[in-house]
């Protein structure tokens, strides 16, 4: 059972405090034989879930760990997988009649139970480069699992300045609250973004790119050296965590707003 279905159990009648209590006594640190400890009441304590990071991660590791946490969790995100390991980890998801959420060019996986609902939170998400959508994917797929409604255009960089107004005319119309841009070469898409906007902006600068600046670094300098203020950085490829910051801020503002 979920956490809410726990509480609601109680409040109706259906179990007493002491089966409540055992089974919430569940919802701490799940131990997966000798290779990992899962942190299940994540999502619940922060707002921000636990991700299965794949990378050099056996196989059946993974299938392990999918197992456990969707006994007591309706999704669950692994990203990082190779795309031979995806290709299983795919076949595995529909033996367990999941279903799946993979995104364009991204390395990450999506699977659930039940539909996610959406809390009402918002969050615009941008790529400078088609060569950029496997990390703003990335980043979607995160702020899905978190909840959030995602607002997408992808290729819109600065190359071609003008592709960029009609998106942000969506964005501050659909009002979300928080916008994702993802940038490889100079990285100077999310400077333009947080310079005409009163929104929150998160930039993730790419390893897209080549020479001096090759590998993201460029693109990461270029950020983190923005004049224009409310724009806050990420690692370099990490649209894992520029979704949870984003969707933090969306889910909150929602809150807020239901208040």
């Amino acid at each position: 059972m979920e956490l809410d279905e726990i509480l609601d159990s109680v409040k109706a009648g259906k179990i007493s405090s002491a089966k409540a209590r055992k089974l919430l006594s569940l919802y701490s640190i799940q131990k997966i034989e000798d290779f990992a400890q899962i942190d299940i009441d994540r999502k619940k304590r922060r707002g921000i879930p636990e991700v299965v990071f794949a990378q050099d991660k056996q196989l059946s590791e993974i299938k392990k760990i999918i197992q456990a946490v969707l006994k007591k969790s309706n999704s669950i995100l692994v990203s990082r997988l190779n795309k031979k390991d995806g290709v299983k980890i795919k076949l595995y998801a529909k033996k367990l009649n999941l279903k799946i959420d993979t995104g364009k060019k991204s390395s990450s996986i999506l699977l659930y139970k039940k539909p996610i609902k959406n809390s009402g939170g918002k969050v615009g998400i941008l790529s400078a480069g088609s060569s950029d959508i496997g990390v703003a994917e990335e980043a979607r797929l995160m702020c899905s699992t978190m909840n959030c409604e995602c607002v997408c255009s992808y290729d819109v960089g600065v190359a071609g300045m003008h592709r960029l107004f009609p998106v942000l005319k969506k964005f501050i119309s659909n009002d979300v609250d928080a916008i994702i841009v993802v940038a490889g070469m100079e990285g100077a898409l999310p400077t333009l973004v947080s310079s005409l906007v009163d929104i929150p902006v998160i930039g993730v600068p790419t390893s897209i790119g080549y020479g001096y600046g090759e590998k993201g670094i460029g693109a990461l300098a270029a950020m983190l050296q923005s004049c224009s203020l409310g724009l806050s950085v990420v690692n370099i490829d990490n649209g894992i965590g520029a979704g949870a910051v984003a969707a933090n801020i969306a889910n909150r503002a929602n809150r807020k707003r239901i208040k």
